[in-house]
């Protein structure tokens, strides 16, 4: 940046003081920019500047500068743009007064604007066209638009350039106004067949550094002169045509070129063969010169067509050409497919690769058009085999099964390898024999079938089903009962089977509790040669009726004896008494058993328990309830009808066994009966003494005790008369009846009143008196052998004898 600073002081009357400073700045200097130390260059201090309210003046023009009186110099306050200011004005400056107070002071400050190189040449139009004939003679002049630039200066407009310089070359003069006058000379003559357009670019540059430049574009068109003939652009054009074209069908264009312009390149197109017919297939537009085709065309009739054209131009110039017409074969023709040989009929144990049918194939189209290629469209067990040329045949490709399919219906497909493909089918229906190659199959591989006890021989239990999957007589299935045995007895004694249909029938009338199952065999088997079969198994459940009532195993009922239940008179409300023990040999609900009481001596003293059996009191025993009660309980099942058995309870009510015997003295004792009881009563002293010296035994082994003990039990004449059946007792698992049963007897040689101790160990007491003790030994046999437990012996009640 140049800065000049110009200053001249003079005084004036008035006290007033006139200077003048002057500054040059370039233009498009930045807001805030430093122009000029005004205080210094005016020999000014600060304060003064401060203390005479320093302003400054403007005329007219804008406010560019702006003056900071804290540091006293002058500042850019706008850019300025020298060409906006002043445009071609020179020198440019801004004008104003620099204003002080007390005392009034003014000072005149002018701040010149210096061109900077910031605009390029321009030119007004964006280009420049001019028309010229080929036949314009060298040295002739063309004007052009001189470039503005608003620069001045080094910075102005300084010269123009031309490119390129084939032709024209430029010449520049001195205008007016100071500045360059410019025209563009013709150097080489012309030729519009050569160049029609020509594009020249105009560069003025200017003298600025950096140096800047404008362009512009010229076109010159060149104008025609007629001294050129048609010339085509081949000599020989070659085309295509897909046979069956539709009329219309454009096969080329052919194209002279004339190098004239104007009319004198017009040229018109014509057909020049002489071949017969040609015109009736072909035909081009005298204007385009597009070859259409008119007629139709066959591949097989003509596969080649030449045509000649002729070119001409207004001027009577003409040309010659040859069009080569290839005819490309259309797939237009399907397969013939001819069955020469077919069976209709075929095993299905027929071998692999076994002709069903033989074929030729033809296509009279060519090259991939006729070549052929045979499929089938269904997923069959068949293939196509090619044999020779054009001949196949249909072979299977795998085992027949007439049961998955009894017929085929063959398609044949034959398509050839044109775009896009034709193809031909022919159907072929093909049978399949039947062959005994299958079995018959039931519907599962076992049944389980239900019959109700007690039937009627001769109803029907049970159908089982087979079927197969062949046909005919091969399909036919009978059915068989294979021999087997249940319990030793041939099955056919038990069931029949209907050889038709399949149905088992009953033979027998079935007991649930002699036979409560059992299973056969049915073979089914079909009708071909030789047969073919299959086996299944079938189980027979019986079912329970309620056929059986309720047997009552305690307490045990004798004609010879009378069992009783002693209950002390000092028995609380819940004693329990005994408890009734009954079976059903039923199953199920119907072998549900419930207890109730019948008849009583005393109904308000006992009650029996509705499922357990269980007699209890229900109040607290008196002295003056009698000693003698007798109860009789109904023990029912749960079948329908339901079947009872009744059994009669004694129980005694005292304290003592003299004061039993003096009410039971009715029903027993005679002299038979007192020499039998002395004697048991001393083989029981014998047999307690053996059982003592037997415990110290059996404290070293218990496993030697228990067996010890048991065969003891059984085996030995104790009167061990009451049990409770392990299998049956307490079957609701409540506990409420001991096993075992404990008494002391103790019995004089003399009398028939002895007197029996109950012990403690049980929760309840039994009585029993006996005409002989060899009745009461028997009686324990046969209730012994009726349970037929393994646990029974740990179960009888031992006696003691005193």
């Amino acid at each position: 940046m140049r800065r000049q600073v110009l200053l001249f002081v003079s005084v004036l009357s008035l006290s007033s003081v006139a200077g003048q400073v002057s500054y040059s700045v370039p233009e498009e200097m930045a807001k805030g920019s430093l122009v000029g130390n005004i205080a210094q260059d005016l020999g000014l201090d600060l304060k003064r500047l401060k203390s005479g309210n320093a302003r400054l003046h403007v005329g007219n023009s804008a406010e560019y500068i702006e003056l900071d009186k804290d540091r006293g110099v002058l500042l850019v306050r706008e850019r300025v743009d020298r060409e906006a200011l002043c445009r071609q004005t020179t020198p440019c400056a801004l004008h104003f007064q620099l204003i002080l107070d007390k005392p009034i002071e003014f000072y005149r400050i002018t701040v010149e604007i210096t061109d900077i190189n910031d605009n390029a040449p321009a030119f007004k139009t964006k280009s420049m066209i001019f028309e010229i004939s080929e036949s314009a003679v060298k040295g002739a002049k063309f004007s052009l638009e001189r470039a503005f630039d608003s620069d001045v200066g080094l910075n102005g407009l300084k010269s123009y350039t031309l490119n390129p310089t084939d032709n024209f070359h430029l010449k520049l003069y001195d205008h007016a106004d100071g500045g360059k006058e410019v025209e563009m000379i013709l150097e080489k003559p012309l030729d519009r067949e050569k160049q029609e357009q020509i594009s020249l670019l105009l560069t003025a540059v200017d003298g600025g550094e950096p140096q800047l430049s404008g362009t512009v574009q010229i076109h010159v068109t060149v104008l025609d002169v007629n001294d050129n003939a048609p010339v085509f652009t081949q000599s020989v054009y070659k085309a295509t045509l897909v046979e069956n074209s539709p009329k219309g069908t454009l096969l080329t264009t052919v194209s002279a070129t004339d190098l004239d312009h104007g009319s004198n390149a017009l040229v018109t197109y014509s057909i020049a063969s002489i071949i017969d017919g040609i015109t009736d297939l072909f035909e081009v537009d005298g204007t385009s010169g597009d070859v259409r085709l008119i007629g139709n065309i066959d591949y097989e009739t003509s596969k080649h067509y030449q045509l000649d054209i002729k070119a001409k131009d207004h001027g009577g110039h003409t040309d010659s050409c040859k069009i080569v017409i290839d005819i490309i074969d259309v797939n237009d023709n399907s397969p013939v497919i001819d069955l020469m040989s077919t069976t209709q009929t075929i095993r299905e144990d027929s071998a692999a690769q076994t002709v069903v049918a033989i074929m030729s194939v033809h296509d009279p189209d060519s090259d991939n058009n006729g070549v052929v290629n045979c499929f089938l469209r269904d997923n069959v067990p068949f293939i196509i085999k090619p044999t020779s040329d054009m001949f196949y045949s249909l072979v299977t490709d795998s085992d027949l099964d007439r049961e998955r399919a009894s017929e085929y219906n063959i398609s044949i497909t034959c398509c050839d390898e044109g775009v896009p493909s034709l193809s031909s089918s022919v159907t072929l229906t093909l049978h399949i024999s039947d062959v005994n190659d299958n079995a018959p199959v039931f519907e599962r591989s076992s049944y389980e079938a239900y019959i109700v006890e007690n039937n009627t021989p001769g109803l029907s239990i049970f159908t089982v089903k087979a079927t197969d999957a062949d046909w005919n007589q091969n399909a036919r299935v009978s059915y068989i009962l294979e021999d087997s045995s249940v319990n030793g007895v041939p099955v056919s004694s038990y069931v029949s089977v209907s050889a038709d249909s399949g149905v088992i029938h009953a033979v027998r009338s079935f007991d649930y509790e002699h036979i409560k199952d059992f299973h056969l065999c049915v073979k089914a088997q079909d009708g071909g040669s030789p047969p073919l079969s299959s086996n299944v198994t079938v189980n027979i459940m019986i079912q329970d009726q309620n056929d059986n009532a309720p047997q009552v195993l305690y307490p045990v009922q004798t004609s010879s004896s009378v069992v009783a239940e002693m209950v002390p008179r000092s028995a609380d409300v819940g004693y329990l008494v005994t408890k009734v023990v009954a079976v059903d040999v039923d199953s199920g609900q119907n072998a549900w058993l419930s207890y109730k009481l019948q008849k009583a001596t005393d109904r308000a003293l006992f009650e029996v328990g509705l499922q357990n059996g269980e007699i209890r009191t229900i109040r607290q025993v008196t002295d003056k309830d009698a000693v003698k009660q007798r109860l009789t309980v109904v023990v029912e099942d749960n079948g329908q009808p339901s079947r009872s058995a009744t059994v009669n309870v004694n129980v005694a009510v005292a304290d003592s066994f003299p004061e039993v015997l003096s009410e039971f003295t009715d029903f027993t004792h005679d002299k038979e009966y007192n020499d039998n009881l002395t004697f048991y009563l001393v083989l029981a002293l014998a047999v307690v003494s053996f059982l003592f010296i037997t415990c110290l035994v059996v404290i070293i082994s218990v496993k030697i005790y228990r067996w010890r003990q048991s065969r003891i039990l059984y085996h030995s004449s104790l009167p061990v008369i009451p049990y409770y059946p392990p299998r049956y007792s307490d079957t609701l698992g409540t506990g409420t009846l001991q096993h075992v049963y404990n008494y002391e007897v103790c019995r004089t040689t003399d009398s028939r009143k002895s007197d029996c101790k109950f012990g403690r160990a049980g929760s309840q007491n039994v009585l029993i008196m006996e005409p002989s003790c060899t009745g009461t030994m028997q009686r324990i046999q046969n209730e012994k052998n009726i349970l037929d437990e393994p646990d029974f012996d740990s179960e009888v009640s031992v006696y003691k004898n005193c």
